[in-house]
């Protein structure tokens, strides 16, 4: 992991602990990465994947409200990829993806140090195709939506890895991009709800925001 400085923190979700390691703060960068410079990620934005979102451990609290059982699941933007592992420790059929080529380092450290059985990963960018993916009964994802093009990037890449009768749930803390994603996904025929929440995550403080739902029938 090159030259980056690491911390390690329990979280819980349904009374289940989770020991998940991930960067020590948001200025860490590693120098030698020269596989994220050539997909143009900057310094600023190069830890962004490698610490637990506030609005990740609302995600992997709202999980239950799912209906999962013989689902084919997809987690994009997987980031530490906290959603997946809980999945992944419920028994559900979950791939994690991220377009961070170090992303998948790092969760399989995860899954390693909650002594879970490998997990599956696959590429995910949303500018370019990944065949190897195919389509998924249920996809996730928080806070994803924090540049202006992702609100149609990541509505084509659901779309094109969505099978019909599709559930999208996506955890938002209020991103001035919302609103443009759900349009994006109201013109590719889908249909939506919120539901707002407002959860304690950690002894820093709570999180708001929204977790949006689309389906496609």
């Amino acid at each position: 992991m090159g030259d980056v400085l690491l911390k390690s923190e329990i979280i819980v979700i349904d009374k289940i602990s989770y020991l998940i390691r991930s960067l020590k703060d948001k200025q860490q960068f590693d120098n030698h990465d020269e596989s994220a410079k050539a997909l143009g990620i900057s310094s600023a934005t190069w830890p962004l994947f490698g610490n637990v979102w506030p609005t990740s451990i609302v995600m992997a609290l709202k999980l239950g409200e799912l209906e999962l059982e013989g689902k084919r699941v997809l987690e994009i933007g997987c980031g530490i990829g906290l959603s997946s592992i809980v999945l992944h420790r419920m028994g559900v059929d979950i791939t994690a993806s991220d377009y961070h080529p170090q992303a998948q380092d790092f969760l399989d450290r995860n899954i390693i140090g909650n002594k879970l059985p490998p997990i599956k990963y696959q590429t995910g960018n949303w500018e370019t195709e990944n065949p190897l993916l195919g389509k998924f009964d249920v996809l996730i994802g928080s806070d994803i939506l924090y540049q202006p093009a992702h609100a149609q990037q990541v509505s084509r890449f659901i779309d094109l890895h969505s099978n019909d009768g599709v559930q999208v749930m996506i955890g938002d803390p209020g991103r001035e991009n919302r609103s443009r994603f759900t349009q994006c996904m109201i013109a590719l025929g889908y249909k939506h709800h919120f539901a707002s929440f407002d959860e304690q995550v950690n002894q820093k403080g709570r999180c708001k925001g929204r977790i949006l739902h689309y389906q496609r029938d």
